[in-house]
């Protein structure tokens, strides 16, 4: 029996380990799925303390549930450790690790790197390596593949090398790893096979087969390119219409009653999360090699980097309209998540709107129920309860994350002036003084 073959049945006999490399907020959540799915699961990951948490069974992402966790430890299907020889007993091998930008808005693929590395040093045949981070096309061939055949190994003949980016929208409450559907791009078509197999042995959502690597890497960074350009055109439509005194609010519900060709996208303080404001960067740092300039994405970058001063802008605006000024004003910020229902502050734009209310003098207090504390202007920052007092002392209201758990009729109430960058009230009864982005 030939290496393929022996990999293909050991993956639909579930006699396959896997491992996944990176137990954050991708590869936690696809490490409980594949052990759910039957498959013995090893997690690798730096962080000796988040290995400790997870063999201990406590969960600390939001999109795993707590018991899926602790079942899939105590049977023994998962577990976690720091020792990357143990690469050696796997057959499947997911990264899952960070792709960030560096201070010069440039790919930082340093995790990448020394996880393929890491996996090389243990290589065996008769492996696959799946490649899950967001990355620039051509990472796969450029960075996992001479790791791995620097080895020995033939790619598509002994070890099996594909791309399949995640699509992990932490808080979705419809859509998680299970059952959104994958992208296969695989080097040879034995790789794109082998790893298809794998995933359809563990999730429900389709599993879509593309040509290649760079054809998966590339969509990934398509889907929230698209996402980066459309919420800019809102962003600035939203500038726009406070200028001529129009609800920006409204007119994107008016326009979504178009059943074709109109998509809803909505403004807001700026983008957060590790993706969107992210990954349309290392596509334009890739076109330079190819002497083009992605003039679109580098615009709609400018518009919505540019939100957190835009709502420091109309915060000043709002409280000069009362004859006070920002600096020594009492400023309630409600919410620090990059989006509602979550505890994920990364790129979050309330970060900069923090940095700028204290350069500007602010008193300013931060709420928000999923997170505890956050690292601002190189200190750390308590949250605290929502509470009557600390609404009524406040000169200004902030609304950055549109929360459920917030209670917004006491806002309304106990509030002296709202400036809502979400449109989290517009079911709620306004108080006299309410505007919003």
């Amino acid at each position: 029996m030939d290496v393929y073959t022996s990999l293909i049945n050991k993956i639909e006999k579930k006699d396959a380990v896997i491992g996944v490399v990176g137990l954050g907020y991708v590869g936690l959540p696809l490490a409980v799925e594949k052990a759910k799915a039957g498959y013995k699961v090893i997690g690798f990951d730096v962080q000796a303390a988040r290995v400790e948490q997870v063999n201990m069974g406590i969960n600390y992402i939001g999109d795993v549930v707590d018991q899926d966790l602790a079942d899939m430890i105590k049977s023994g299907q998962l577990v976690a450790t720091t020792d990357y020889a143990r690469i050696q007993e796997v057959d499947a091998v997911a990264i899952c690790v960070p792709t960030p930008l560096d201070v010069y808005q440039q790919p930082d693929t340093s995790y990448v790197k020394s996880s393929s590395k890491e996996i090389a040093k243990y290589a065996h045949e008769g492996m696959l390596v799946v490649l899950e981070s967001t990355t620039y096309p051509g990472t796969t061939e450029e960075i996992v593949k001479p790791a791995l055949e620097e080895k020995g190994l033939k790619t598509g003949e002994t070890v099996f090398i594909a791309y399949s980016p995640e699509r992990v929208d932490p808080g979705n409450k419809q859509f998680k790893t299970k059952n959104t559907p994958k992208v296969v791009g695989g080097i040879t078509e034995n790789c794109t096979k082998v790893a298809a197999a794998l995933y359809r042995n563990v999730l429900e959502g389709d599993v879509h087969e593309v040509s290649s690597p760079a054809v998966a890497e590339m969509e990934k960074i398509f889907e929230n390119t698209f996402r980066h350009i459309n919420i800019a055109l809102a962003n600035e439509m939203a500038i726009l219409c406070e200028k001529m005194g129009i609800d920006v609010w409204e007119v994107i519900d008016a326009a979504k009653t178009k059943p074709y060709g109109f998509m809803a996208f909505y403004p807001g303080p700026g983008l957060g999360g590790h993706c969107i404001p992210i990954d349309p960067f290392y596509l334009t740092w890739k076109a330079r090699e190819y002497n083009y300039h992605t003039r679109l994405i580098e615009l709609a970058g400018e518009i919505n980097n540019s939100m957190p001063e835009y709502v420091i802008t109309r915060a000043m605006q709002t409280l000069n309209e009362d004859g006070k000024a920002l600096r020594g004003a009492k400023v309630a910020v409600l919410g620090v998540a990059y989006k509602k229902d979550i505890d994920d502050v990364r790129e979050s734009p309330v970060l900069k709107i923090v940095e700028l209310l204290e350069h500007h003098g602010a008193d300013y207090t931060v709420v928000d129920p999923y997170v505890k504390s956050f690292r601002s202007c190189d200190q750390m920052v308590e949250t605290v309860a929502l509470s009557k007092e600390l609404l009524n002392e406040a000169d200004l209201v902030l609304v950055t994350t549109d929360h459920t758990d917030f209670d917004y009729e006491m806002i309304a109430q106990e509030s002296k002036v709202i400036f809502d960058t979400r449109n989290a009230m517009k079911d709620i009864a306004k108080p006299n003084k309410y505007i919003k982005l």
